[in-house]
């Protein structure tokens, strides 16, 4: 992501980064960072809860037009749910093909059986 937004910058085109490692960002020295600390695979925030998605979405507009760069927004914005629960809600019930059969192929190699 780091280097895409650096391309789109250099480009002319401004770039906002929201994401779960603002530390992270600022070391690659993005210019617009958004930090979240919301599970990861929820950038913007709960499926379905639109207050939380258009808050995380509002901040990140707002960065948009800032010259004076670079300049990060933390938002304080508590998950309301177990970060367990969290991560396992957004997990397919039935894994991807791809995944299906990379985990045959590590299971076949270390002789066990799938679950």
């Amino acid at each position: 992501m780091p280097v895409l937004a650096r391309i789109v910058e250099a480009a002319g085109i401004p770039t906002v980064i929201v994401t779960m490692l603002p530390d992270l960002a600022e070391r690659f020295r993005l210019p617009r960072i958004v930090g979240v600390e919301f599970p990861f695979g929820h950038p913007f925030g709960m499926v379905h809860d639109r207050e939380m998605q258009r808050t995380v979405a509002i901040a990140a507009l707002s960065l948009y037009e800032r010259t004076d760069l670079p300049v990060r927004e933390d938002l304080r914005i508590v998950w309301p749910v177990d970060w367990k629960v969290a991560y396992k809600g957004w997990q397919p019930k039935e894994a991807a093909p791809i995944v299906a059969y990379l985990k045959n192929q590590v299971l076949n190699k270390h002789r066990k059986t799938p679950d």
